[in-house]
């Protein structure tokens, strides 16, 4: 298998926010006592890698948050590309901000029939770590949180 071209680490945030958008559906792992759970999940919002995860209270995903907020989400492109984001999910509580989502998702608004349905949590993950690797190249890069352009 070829090798990989190397990546300047200035690219490292745009390449990381392009294999999010082309993967669109990522992977949330999280934590069910001893035992890691994993499922695909559809993101409602994402700014930078701050990433929005809509979910029904009797998910079993709600008790295991609750009880270990730390996840990762995997995304995983059709190249192959992957990006790792690593944080803490929290309930988002901002009411501007669950409307802005809201209004945003005919999905949510199609099942949900009311923003203040009390089966819907929206998380919000914070990000601690994000890594980026290209293709199968078996090397992960850090990529910066937080960018100066």
């Amino acid at each position: 298998m070829p090798s990989p071209a190397p990546i300047d680490p200035a690219d490292l945030p745009a390449l990381a926010r392009d294999t999010i958008a082309a993967a669109k559906f990522p992977q949330l792992a999280t934590i069910d006592g001893d035992q890691p759970r994993l499922r695909p999940v559809s993101p409602v919002r994402t700014d930078g890698f701050t990433i929005y995860v809509a979910n029904l209270r009797q998910y079993s995903k709600t008790a295991e948050i609750a009880a270990n907020p730390k996840v990762e989400l995997c995304y995983l492109d059709p190249d192959h590309n992957q990006v790792r984001i690593t944080g803490t999910a929290e309930i988002l509580e901002d009411e501007a901000l669950l409307r802005e989502i809201w209004d945003g998702n005919a999905l949510l608004r199609q099942y949900l029939g009311t923003p203040d349905n009390p089966e819907l949590i929206i998380y919000r993950i914070i990000p601690s770590r994000v890594r980026y690797m290209r293709e199968w190249a078996l090397e992960y890069h850090e990529v910066p949180l937080t960018e100066t352009s």
